[in-house]
């Protein structure tokens, strides 16, 4: 397995891929053009439910109970991440984001849940 990287959506605009690279949220970034946006795929069915989402609100302190939650969801959901993790199995991938906060947002729990896969 190779490196999964996390990058914020609005820091990759307008850059060339050089791995596989998805979007993982479940809106569209607010600002962006489709068109500006490099990826490979917007897999917004990996996303934490509108639910959950809506709760946890990017509250860091909410987020050990949001990970916990949204683990749970993406056991129950496996065959949504299954184009990044096989794409993971073939080295490097690259998930994008939108959320500002670097350490409490979903992308960085999908890492985890996707590294726990191997």
């Amino acid at each position: 397995m190779g490196p999964i990287e996390l990058v914020r959506a609005y820091d990759a605009r307008g850059t060339k891929k050089t791995s596989p690279t998805f979007l993982v949220d479940r809106l569209w970034p607010r600002g962006i053009a489709k068109a500006d946006l490099d990826c490979d795929a917007w897999i917004k069915e990996v996303a934490p439910s509108t639910e959950l989402r809506t709760w946890f609100g990017h509250q860091a302190d909410r987020f050990p109970e949001f990970r916990t939650r949204y683990l749970q969801e993406l056991d129950t959901n496996r065959t949504a991440a299954q184009p990044i993790v096989e794409a993971a199995r073939n080295g490097t991938v690259v998930l994008l984001y939108s959320a500002k906060d670097l350490e409490h947002n979903q992308a960085v729990v999908l890492r985890e849940w996707i590294s726990n896969q191997f």
